[in-house]
């Protein structure tokens, strides 16, 4: 009991991140709604704001950790607003790439400048050193969470066959 205390476990981290990405979507959707956003919204025009080149729904999806069909949803509710569009995808006939239009960009910068306050609020309190080593954390966590499940998929034996039923 008055011993020292426990060291943090992976738990510990995995119930935090879950906590912080509750705040996160809360207060994402506190700060967007007043521009007709919601969180989930922001997060596809972030994720195609930084992206270098337009992506495909299915590499949108990958890339934040969620599911084509969450991802195709989102991005439909964007396209019928005027905020992306689809075009044409030269690598696949099918996956037609999502690209910002002039509103979703003008969306996207709304929805930046209305977090602002709250950036600067975590960079005071956190600073930028321990911003940079929490980054590098969780990347490193994503990375063996990927790498733990690509080998679990090439290592599973293949489903049987319909002929084998």
């Amino acid at each position: 009991m008055g011993g020292p205390p426990e060291p943090a476990s992976v738990r510990d981290l995995v119930l935090a991140v879950f906590e912080t990405n509750g705040r996160l979507v809360g207060a994402g959707n506190e700060l967007v709604r007043p521009l007709g956003l919601t969180a989930a919204w922001w997060q596809v025009l972030g994720a195609l704001g930084y992206s270098p080149t337009p992506l495909p729904v299915a590499h949108i999806a990958r890339n934040m950790g969620l599911t084509r069909q969450a991802v195709q949803r989102v991005v439909d509710l964007l396209a019928d607003r005027g905020l992306v569009s689809l075009e044409h995808n030269p690598h696949h006939r099918r996956a037609r790439l999502v690209v910002l239009t002039a509103a979703g960009h003008a969306a996207l910068h709304a929805a930046e400048a209305a977090v602002v306050p709250l950036d600067g609020a975590i960079l005071e309190r956190i600073g930028a050193e321990r911003l940079a080593v929490a980054v590098a954390v969780l990347r490193e966590m994503t990375s063996v969470i990927d790498q733990t499940f690509e080998a679990a998929a090439t290592s599973a034996p293949p489903p049987p066959s319909e002929e084998a039923q």
